[in-house]
């Protein structure tokens, strides 16, 4: 276990934020601003990123839920509204299925279900082996390029730098840590077909590492859900399309009241 740097804002009813590979608590600044003003955001920085020590645990999701069960605790947080994009929807999906019972409700973006395939994993370990090789150059060279729809490549210039820019402060350490620990994760249907509390599942509709489709079969399993597409947008639609983003968990907050 480690324990997590995090960024909050507001106040009131807690909704906890967990960023995407291989990005930090950063890439929320927006939804912090926004959203701080109707409940408290807490966006933890997940280990080895951002301001959070990696630590000498083996590769395993399950070790990011340890740090999330321990920073809930420190915070005197019992349930809370839990939502992830891509990676963060892993460590979320892997949060319910021990600790469904401090979920008050769910968020998954730009994520999947599924467990990866053979040829996703050997493409991790590719990129973990290179991470630590060769630094963030296999980052910028394979990962950035499919992170961002082509609305994004094409007409925002300044998303395109700011995600470039953390995706090259990822340290190689945690990116192949993540990249082991995601390949190891298990199939998340059933976690979700057993989850009875409210659920959003938003998705960019030019994502093409989470696609439309993988969302379509998250919002299926999950018993009460709604879906958001998100256009012009790609894996990380809480960034390059914000206002829509945040639009659809305000409305979802809201509800919960």
């Amino acid at each position: 276990m480690v324990e997590l740097a995090f960024r909050e804002a507001g106040a009131g009813l807690p909704l906890v934020l967990l960023h995407a590979f291989p990005l930090s608590s950063a890439m929320w600044l927006t939804q912090r601003e926004a959203l701080g003003g109707m409940c408290r955001v807490i966006t933890p920085d997940q280990r080895g990123f951002g301001g959070s020590d990696l630590g000498s645990d083996e590769p395993d999701l399950d070790r990011c839920v340890d740090d999330l069960v321990a920073l809930l605790d420190r915070l005197g947080l019992d349930r809370v509204v839990l939502g992830g994009l891509s990676m963060g929807g892993y460590v979320a999906m892997a949060f319910l299925r021990r600790r469904a019972d401090r979920v008050r409700a769910l968020i998954l973006a730009d994520t999947k279900a599924s467990a990866d395939p053979q040829a996703v994993r050997d493409n991790r370990e590719r990129i973990a082996v290179a991470a630590q090789e060769q630094g963030s150059t296999v980052l910028v060279d394979d990962v950035l390029p499919t992170l961002l729809g082509t609305t994004t490549v094409a007409e925002r210039a300044a998303v395109l730098g700011r995600v470039r820019g953390l995706v090259q402060a990822a340290p190689p350490p945690a990116v192949a840590w993540a990249q082991r620990a995601m390949a190891q994760r298990p199939d998340s249907l059933e976690t979700l077909r057993s989850y009875a509390g409210p659920s959003l599942v938003i998705v960019g509709d030019e994502d093409v590492l989470s696609p439309p489709t993988d969302a379509d079969v998250m919002a299926s399993a999950l018993p009460d859900s709604q879906l958001v597409t998100v256009p012009r947008a790609g894996h990380l639609s809480a960034v390059e399309a914000p206002d829509a983003f945040n639009a659809a968990v305000q409305a979802f907050v809201a509800a919960l009241d």
